[in-house]
């Protein structure tokens, strides 16, 4: 009499642009993706900058987000890559380590934010803003 439903999982569209969270802390990623999430945007997580540049995401990121100081790739190594292959995602670059060196060598590459852990969740959400306008200036953003 009753009929049992097989559940099947349902796939919810992701909605708004996708933010790519890179940093060899599990703790500091999951906590970027839920922000990202709690605010409306699409969110990856990897564990590297190997793993980020090999994804199927790396060609939809709005924005990234990475961690300066990460083993055999930084987040600045990270964005000088992605510019000479002509990936002109704009970055964020987040560190427990800040110095007036790699803030400067990043800033001088083009990386849009440097923001010390630990960092006001609205500074970070000023930034990806702030990049995701340019993205729509350069016609990269969905």
């Amino acid at each position: 009499m009753f009929r049992q439903n097989a559940r099947v999982p349902i796939q919810v569209p992701n909605k708004g642009p996708l933010i790519a969270i890179v940093d060899d802390d599990e703790s500091v990623r999951n906590a970027i993706k839920g922000l990202m999430r709690s605010v409306g945007f699409a969110a990856e997580v990897f564990s590297s900058a190997n793993e980020f540049l090999q994804s199927a995401d790396l060609g939809r990121a709005a924005c990234l987000v990475a961690d300066v100081h990460m083993p055999i790739m930084s987040g600045i190594d990270l964005h000088q890559n992605l510019l000479v292959q002509g990936n002109t995602i704009p970055t964020i670059l987040i560190t427990a380590y800040p110095s007036d060196n790699d803030r400067a060598r990043a800033l001088q590459a083009g990386v849009l934010c440097y923001l010390a852990k630990p960092f006001e969740e609205q500074d970070l959400l000023n930034c990806i803003h702030d990049a995701l306008q340019i993205g729509k200036a350069h016609g990269s953003t969905s």
